[in-house]
């Protein structure tokens, strides 16, 4: 049986400000914008070329056994793309306050581009909630 990671709740505080964030910002696409009641609203949107969507969601209580989570708390949320440096372009020239690309050295985290699997981006959305952008040496479909 497989366990397939499909959607991740993104907690936000602001569902319009997330959701230009993520469409218009970060090129998500927008899979579903549902109303489900006057207090509850739910968000679907993928990114490009991605298996797991993510989720914004107001109004829907914690399901059972499960806390509320703030929004900006969710942080390592992690992407990965085949070239870093191009993404790194993309996003910012769409606005996005992103981190030079940076890799894990000797001394911790340092300029530039690394060896395989060693090349990062950090962003946040406007809560705060922070990405990771890795280089991955080939497509999620040839690895």
């Amino acid at each position: 049986m497989e366990w397939t990671l499909e959607v991740v709740t993104v907690p936000v505080s602001d569902l319009d400000r997330a959701k230009s964030f993520y469409e218009d910002n970060c090129g998500f696409k927008v899979d579903t914008d549902a109303r489900i009641s006057e207090e509850t609203r739910i968000i679907q949107m993928t990114p490009p070329g991605s298996r797991c969507s993510i989720a914004l969601i107001s109004g829907m209580p914690p399901a059972p056994g499960q806390r509320e989570v703030e929004p900006g708390s969710l942080q390592g949320l992690q992407l990965c793309v085949t070239d870093i440096h191009t993404a790194h372009a993309e996003l910012a020239d769409r606005g996005v306050e992103v981190s030079n690309v940076q890799h894990l050295g000797a001394n911790g985290w340092e300029d530039g581009s690394g060896d395989t699997w060693n090349s990062f981006m950090f962003f946040k959305d406007p809560d705060g909630n922070g990405w990771v952008v890795q280089e991955a040496p080939a497509p999620l479909a040839d690895r």
